[in-house]
């Protein structure tokens, strides 16, 4: 019996649904930046959600990974971490990213991605480039 009840919180992990995004978005996709509040991303912008928690994700100069531990439909995105390379699209780079920081929501839509910030701000992503 003792090893019954010992056992039991890691049966249960193994149970429990994914809550996070990743339980929700294809794990396998990568989600390109189509826009940001209405207007064209100009640049190349992804973010994906492979394991529970998880977020990878490229902007127009460097890789960046985080955690994301909300349930769905919240989104808090953890310290980012991130490459530190300069490019030409570096205005756009600090755009994803402040936009990026600034998200609170998450809806998933087949192979579209929408991020608010539950006011007035949101940036859609689409699986395949625009």
């Amino acid at each position: 019996m003792l090893r019954l009840i010992l056992a039991l919180p890691i049966i249960l992990t193994g149970c429990l649904k994914d809550e996070t995004v990743s339980g929700y978005a294809d794990p396998d996709a990568t989600y390109f930046l189509a826009e940001i509040n209405g207007a064209p991303f100009g640049a190349s912008a992804s973010i994906s959600f492979p394991t529970q928690g998880a977020v990878r994700g490229r902007g127009p100069c460097n890789d960046f990974s985080a955690r994301q531990l909300a349930p769905y439909p919240w989104l808090e995105i953890g310290p980012m971490v991130a490459t530190r390379a300069t490019c030409a699209d570096q205005p756009q780079e600090n755009q994803f990213f402040q936009a990026l920081a600034g998200m609170t929501l998450i809806e998933v839509l087949g192979n579209t991605l929408i991020l608010r910030d539950g006011g007035d701000q949101e940036m859609v992503f689409h699986t395949a480039r625009p």
